[in-house]
């Protein structure tokens, strides 16, 4: 697993692929002028060109969120925390145990086994999260794993899904805890309930829109 870019949501004046592999980290900023905190969403497993990127720029990391604790998803967290500093670190208590479990976070199956520090925090649906001058709520998208989360911004109508949601696909629901009917509900009744230009900003792969998967997803519109 590798990281491919690290976005600024909203963007600036920046844009860079930093490698070949389709795995997304995030750097979460305000717009330009409403305050200089930020949130680092999914480290990755080599950070390396994530910290790079906060080296050189204004932003003040404020905590780490994770949509998931799957293995290419929290792999580098050591590394960002070693040089951020002890940032709080949020993910669903379903999945606190995960990160230091290589058999939950299924690193164990591909023979490098990922040990990172717990959670110090919880993301739990309906929370209301602010960064700068912007609002966020968390919205509980189980199926690819039982804590999957979704943060979403109706002000800038945007949403980071993790892999729940990809662009033309879904997340993996044939892991040993992933469930279908979650995953189910999680599409159904709970991103396909957001307005059609909602971005998403997944996990893997390119960004798209609620209304262009609703149409044009084969696992949404033909089931799965």
């Amino acid at each position: 697993f590798k990281q491919k870019t690290a976005y600024e949501i909203p963007k600036r004046d920046w844009s860079s692929d930093v490698c070949s592999s389709d795995l997304n980290a995030y750097v979460v900023a305000p717009p330009a002028g409403q305050g200089d905190t930020c949130w680092i969403v999914d480290p990755g497993e080599s950070p390396g060109p994530l910290l790079q990127f906060l080296r050189g720029c204004s932003l003040r990391p404020e905590a780490v969120l994770c949509t998931h604790a799957h293995a290419d998803h929290i792999a580098g967290l050591e590394a960002v925390l070693a040089e951020t500093g002890d940032l709080p670190v949020l993910a669903h208590p379903l999945e606190h145990d995960w990160f230091g479990d290589p058999m939950l976070n299924l690193s164990q199956f591909i023979g490098d086994p990922v040990s990172v520090r717990a959670p110090t925090g919880d993301l739990t649906h309906g929370q209301h999260l602010t960064l700068g001058t912007m609002r966020w709520r968390v919205l509980h998208t189980p199926g690819h794993s039982p804590g999957s989360v979704t943060l979403w911004c109706p002000d800038a109508s945007l949403a980071l899904v993790g892999d729940t949601l990809f662009s033309g696909s879904i997340g993996r629901v044939d892991f040993p805890t992933s469930d279908p009917d979650a995953m189910r509900h999680s599409l159904h009744d709970v991103l396909l309930a957001l307005p059609d230009d909602t971005r998403i900003f997944p996990g893997h792969g390119p960004d798209t829109t609620i209304g262009r998967e609703r149409r044009g997803n084969p696992f949404i519109v033909h089931g799965f």
